[in-house]
């Protein structure tokens, strides 16, 4: 399998899959190039057919021959190493100039990381915040050593663990009377290890031009459509509707929005609704605050998250909400059995993996897209260039990692994450492995002491973070109004009417179709370009 490195954008940042609402801050961003990838770095080629040395006699030549033969050899395959497992030439060659930015990157994404996987895990995917704080640990060890990218952080995303949950609470409603807990981790696993098996298959087969084939439009309109659901979803804890709504068990996501439109005014618990809208604003200040102070560096960089979930779990223990009607996190017991990693294909799996197959191609088509673009946006600024087939396998081999450790939800990379880590100052990989540290340290020895944690607040947090997937929307909208895109506009909008009035995964399914035979339409069509006519060069 060969694969060739394209050269860096001349324009910093800019980059062709990216949106078109981040194109304009890329270009004007500052040149923050790090070092080109090392000539050794890049596969050799083959060599010339036919070429031959200067003439020597038989007996003089041959021992010298087949030593500069093997050498040659050595040589190749260890470029070849070094080219398929990227971590073989940034380790060597690492600069302890790097050093402190890849430190202070690592620890602040932790500081985000921790708090947004805890309410991934519990609030989006219905499993436990280990399913989320596993995510954001395992699959970057092995992504730092496989991937192409130095500054792409590998982590649990919001759209992803939606249909994670989705997935467990169909098979929950199916088998009402079999062991809740072992149903979400059997199907998490089972999803996560397919969506590993394919984005590998997917790399090696080579086919990671899907960021080029398939329409942006189609990713913006499910990751709108997804934006909408996480907040109708997030809106039935913050008002303390959750046990109204295991009774009734609305379904689609315009059950929901009828179901809180009905039950809002009078079944709401106040409390509750007070914690959860204060805690939203107070975020929501705290990050139009960092704003006004882009050039303090000590300001800019406080993890908000982390602070109000600080600040949420040591007033509920010192008042007691828990005594009060407010539902808390609680005891989080780490179950990882007599081996904390256990291989995937075992008779509890086997029968959630044909039901998942779906959920899990989903999912390794919507991650990739956003990994890939994160991945390029980066490499653009940086100054180095990205392999998306490289990236498929690497993105598969990590999932296929977490996989090991039963209910880890799956992990990719994230646009306003990987934006963050090079920002702060992460300029390789082990930025990524420093923040897997923490997360991990902090799982078993950190979650006891978010006991007293109110489930409102983890639901504020990520309703904050569901609001930022719209940002991009309006530009979007008036860029395509503009140039006449009617086409994305209607996959747009296609996008995201199935997503919200049906379902996620239909809608997903629906727009892919449509644009793949979009792209088979256009390729079908004859172009002819007249050059010369009458004797007239055109």
């Amino acid at each position: 399998m060969r694969e060739t490195s394209h050269a860096p954008s001349p324009i910093p940042g800019l980059s062709t899959t990216t949106s078109v609402s981040s194109l304009v801050g890329m270009v004007h961003g500052r040149d923050e190039r790090a070092p080109l990838a090392h000539r050794d770095d890049v596969e050799a080629g083959p060599a010339s057919y036919g070429s031959t040395g200067p003439a020597t006699s038989d007996a003089a030549s041959y021992g010298t021959q087949g030593l500069v033969s093997a050498a040659k050899h050595n040589s190749k395959f260890a470029r070849r190493i070094r080219y398929y497992v990227p971590s073989t030439a940034w380790i060597p060659d690492y600069s302890l100039s790097f050093l402190g930015g890849d430190l202070i990157a690592g620890i602040s994404i932790a500081a985000m990381l921790i708090p947004q996987s805890v309410s991934y895990g519990t609030s989006l995917a219905k499993l436990g915040p280990t399913s989320g704080l596993f995510a954001a640990s395992i699959p970057p060890l092995m992504y730092s050593l496989l991937g192409t990218s130095r500054q792409l952080n590998v982590a649990p995303e919001a759209a992803l663990s939606l249909l994670v949950g989705q997935a467990v609470s169909e098979y929950r409603h199916n088998y009402p009377n079999a062991d809740p807990d072992h149903i979400g981790i059997a199907v998490a696993t089972a999803i996560g290890l397919q969506v590993g098996l394919f984005a590998s298959f997917l790399g090696f087969f080579r086919l990671g031009f899907l960021d080029v084939v398939l329409s942006r439009a189609l990713l913006r309109g499910f990751v709108t459509a997804v934006a909408v659901v996480i907040t109708v979803e997030q809106l039935i804890p913050m008002f303390g509707l959750v046990a109204l709504e295991n009774q009734l068990k609305p379904q689609s996501t315009l059950d929901k929005i009828v179901f809180l439109m009905e039950y809002v005014w009078s079944h709401s618990h106040r409390l509750t609704t007070f914690i959860s809208f204060g805690a939203l604003l107070a975020l929501m200040f705290f990050r139009a605050f960092k704003r006004y102070f882009p050039n303090t560096w000590w300001i800019y960089r406080l993890p908000e998250v982390l602070i109000a979930v600080v600040l949420a779990t040591a007033i509920s223990h010192e008042l007691r909400w828990d005594e009060q009607g407010v539902a808390i996190l609680g005891a989080v017991p780490v179950h990882t059995g007599p081996h904390f990693f256990k291989f995937p294909l075992h008779k509890s799996i086997y029968p959630y993996i044909r039901g998942t197959t779906s959920t899990a191609i989903l999912i390794t088509i919507v991650g990739y897209l956003d990994s890939i673009v994160a991945a390029k946006q980066s490499g653009d600024r940086f100054g180095y260039s990205i392999s998306p087939n490289r990236e498929l396998v690497a993105l598969g081999a990590s999932n296929v990692l977490g996989s090991f450790v039963p209910g880890t939800l799956p992990a990719f990379g994230s646009i306003v994450r990987t934006k963050a880590n090079g920002e702060i100052g992460a300029r390789s990989q082990l930025a990524s492995l420093v923040t897997a540290a923490i997360v991990l340290l902090a799982t078993f020895f950190l979650l006891p002491t978010l006991y007293y944690l109110p489930k409102c607040v983890l639901a504020s947090i990520i309703c904050l973070l569901a609001v930022t997937l719209f940002s991009e929307v309006p530009h979007d909208l008036v860029y395509y109004y503009k140039i006449g895109a009617w086409t994305d506009l209607a996959m747009m909008f296609i996008t995201f009417s199935l997503a919200v009035i049906w379902d996620v995964e239909i809608g997903i399914i629906v727009s892919l179709i449509i644009s793949l035979l979009l792209v088979i339409r256009r390729s079908s069509k004859t172009r002819m370009t007249i050059l010369h006519r009458d004797g007239v060069s055109l």
